[in-house]
């Protein structure tokens, strides 16, 4: 998929029929933080566990997305094979 912050093309204008894939791009939630030391998970304890639960419910909605994002690439890829096997009617 293109990423126009990955190309360094950020100031350039983006084309209105990439506004909505940019937008509703899946982005994975990150990881949460486990301290190695006992002391500490214990001392922030209510913390660390609002942190994972939050974690678990944000990749739930990562899943989510992209299995919505694959139905709309395999419906786009159809669409796309449709209009070759057109163009190559057209020019037989």
């Amino acid at each position: 998929m293109f990423c126009a912050f990955r190309h360094g093309l950020l100031g350039l204008v983006v084309p209105f029929g990439l506004i909505g894939q940019v937008a509703s791009a899946c982005i994975a939630p990150e990881r949460p933080f486990l301290p190695e030391r006992p002391e500490d998970v214990r001392e922030y304890a209510d913390l660390l566990r609002s942190d994972f639960e939050g974690y678990i419910a944000d990749i739930q909605e990562y899943f989510r997305c992209l299995d919505t994002e694959r139905q709309r690439a395999f419906q786009e890829a159809r669409e796309v094979s449709e209009d070759y096997g057109r163009l190559v009617e057209l020019l037989e």
